[in-house]
């Protein structure tokens, strides 16, 4: 072949300094758009074998080979693909697989920093000029009597053609001569990095070699070691589901993500129609309830690593999961706002929230035992999803599960239709179960029903359920005794029920709001502390947006209930008249709103000084008895 020169077709002259500057953001991405482009030429004759176009080599395995050499400064992709004739090479590679370079410079030149598109216009292979001063091709194709071609170019415009003698066998060698400022890639291990981070588990063996130890090696005799390759060519998501054991689903869990613990359970995902997605969501286990953070769910692209937590792509609150996602259907390269306004795109993520959805109602429904066991974990992330994205909550609302304070987990739905008698709509909760265990004592005796709602995340989605399910009203467990917990068979009249008021305001004063008298089950509590839920809400809304007042002074309405029924409060009532009593039954009325307060939440430090000298002072009475 005679050498021919020429200009690549390319109208700007700006295409290299753009693509070098700014299509993309990572510099490390043309080591994988020229591993994918040996990966699609190995595909391609693959295909035509398959097809009987190619009597195949006999045991010929397919690989792409990447070596370095610090001395040469070179970096060298080599692949036994389909290979390319010279005139192939002048129709991909000189005219550039796109049609007005003009336009193309125009349309994207203010904005390439957002946009990412060499994917779209068949430039991946232009990507090896953002790190090289030099760049050449040798190529021999599979056609029968087709003769090797080399093309070089110095990185600019121009190139030369002519026939090649280093390549004989079929396929293409891509050979770098690096530019100062990337030798880093001269480094075997960086090399075999960015491979492990992009080319993991795509579909074509890929072996990495320092040609310089080669070579020396080679020289002093040693013994040459069977090479590895660096991927996984049939990673676990292409795999039917039913042909997947649980300890495999494992084993990929901990090499993808580098862990060591076990995941709870996981969701494979294999779509074929109306488009092409396959992958694995895996749930982990969180280590506290404070652990809202961002897991790590992998897009691929055929095997092909495009981004980590691709938002547009996986729904904002499945990115606590960990997981991969291959999705053919989506570009390599591709922009934000073409995601953002992609339908296919949006319908692929509506698909993965739909499976999230129904696998946890099977979870639910066939396996209740092993879902109750996990759900302590599971359920700050299926919240979230709820508050993130209503249509999740409508798909998965019957499933959402609630402890009870006998450790039982219930629905929603359970705890309406066996409550309704006793407080229709009404749903009492706790938030501390140590801070409150003296309501929650008070419940079992009246064998009333409590969930426990005590994650961070509960605030927010009490108010989201009262929104969702219009009638429902939640309501802390200190919040209101409503009529259910009076004992009846002790009714007082309002006459009784004004002395014990007036005995207590008289003393206490306005320590507290409001003054209820009943008679509770339980003798042993003189007195309990109930916060109003609204204003209690209200306060912590004022805390959150960082002391707003809401144009009124805000402050928690406590009740203070007083239990006609406890033998120290009808012991005051009888000396309520004896003026040699005074002092004590100050003391003692005092003393039990402050362990009432206790019970509920802590006293200010005002409060604290006072219950310490009345404790001390009660005490010293005791012992000169």
């Amino acid at each position: 072949m005679a050498i021919q020169k020429g200009s690549i077709s390319i109208d700007t002259e700006n295409i290299f300094p753009i693509i070098k500057k700014w299509l993309y953001s990572d510099k490390d991405i043309f080591i994988r758009e020229l591993i994918s482009n040996g990966c699609d030429a190995v595909s391609k004759y693959k295909r035509l074998v398959s097809l009987g176009e190619i009597k195949p080599t006999i045991d010929e395995s397919y690989k792409i080979a990447v070596s370095v050499s610090k001395k040469n400064k070179t970096i060298k992709f080599s692949d036994n693909g389909i290979g390319m004739t010279a005139e192939e090479v002048d129709k991909y590679i000189n005219q550039v697989a796109f049609s007005g370079a003009e336009d193309f410079f125009n349309k994207y030149k203010d904005r390439m920093e957002e946009t990412d598109i060499i994917g779209h216009f068949g430039l991946g292979f232009y990507s090896a000029f953002m790190v090289s001063k030099k760049v050449e091709i040798d190529t021999l194709s599979f056609l029968k009597d087709a003769e090797p071609v080399r093309w070089i170019s110095e990185g600019g415009t121009e190139y030369e053609i002519s026939t090649s003698d280093t390549r004989t066998a079929r396929g293409t060698t891509i050979t770098l001569s690096l530019a100062e400022d990337s030798e880093e890639f001269l480094d075997e291990y960086e090399v075999r990095s960015v491979i492990n981070k992009y080319c993991s588990f795509i579909p074509v063996e890929i072996f990495v070699e320092d040609e310089d130890k080669v070579e020396e090696g080679t020289k002093e005799g040693e013994e040459k070691v069977e090479p590895k390759p660096l991927n996984d060519i049939n990673p676990l998501w292409l795999k039917s589901p039913k042909d997947c054991t649980a300890e495999e689903y494992k084993e990929f869990y901990r090499k993808v993500f580098n862990v060591f613990d076990e995941p709870l359970f996981w969701i494979h995902l294999n779509v074929d129609y109306p488009f092409n997605l396959k992958g694995i969501l895996y749930f982990p286990k969180l280590n506290n309830e404070f652990e809202l953070v961002e897991g790590k769910v992998k897009l691929y692209n055929n095997q092909v690593f495009i981004a980590d937590n691709i938002k547009e792509v996986i729904p904002e609150f499945l990115l606590l999961l960990k997981g991969v996602i291959d999705c053919p259907d989506l570009p390599l390269n591709v922009s934000r706002s073409f995601l953002q306004n992609d339908k296919d795109v949006s319908k692929i993520s509506k698909h993965i929230v739909k499976k999230v959805a129904d696998k946890l109602k099977a979870l639910c429904k066939n396996e209740r035992e092993e879902y109750e066991k996990f759900w302590d974990d599971i359920q700050i992330f299926i919240k979230f999803g709820c508050l993130k994205d209503e249509s999740f909550y409508e798909k998965v609302k019957d499933y959402i599960l609630y402890k009870d304070i006998d450790g039982k987990y219930i629905t929603l739905t359970d705890y309406q239709e066996t409550a309704k008698e006793k407080h229709e709509n009404k749903v009492f909760y706790v938030n501390n179960v140590d801070q409150q265990s003296q309501y929650v004592k008070l419940f079992k005796d009246y064998n009333l029903n409590a969930v426990i709602l005590d994650s961070p995340i509960d605030n927010n989605f009490i108010s989201f359920i009262e929104y969702k399910e219009m009638g429902t009203k939640f309501n802390r467990i200190d919040s209101d005794l409503s009529e259910v917990l009076k004992d009846t068979e002790s009714d007082i009249d309002n006459g009784d029920k004004e002395i014990v008021t007036n005995l207590f305001k008289d003393i206490v004063g306005e320590r507290v709001d409001k003054y209820s008298v009943e008679s509770l089950k339980n003798e042993d509590t003189p007195a309990m502390i109930l916060i109003s839920e609204e204003s209690r809400r209200m306060m912590e809304m004022q805390s959150r947006f960082a002391g707003m007042n809401f144009g009124m002074d805000l402050k928690e309405e406590k009740t203070l209930v007083i239990n006609n029924n406890n033998p120290l409060v009808k012991k005051l009532v009888l000396l309520k008249d004896n003026e040699d009593k005074k002092d004590k039954i100050d003391i003692i009325c005092n003393q039990i709103v402050d362990l009432a307060l206790l019970a509920n939440k802590e006293l200010n430090a005002e409060e604290l000084d006072s219950f310490i000298k009345r404790s001390n002072d009660l005490m010293s009475k005791v012992i000169t008895l």
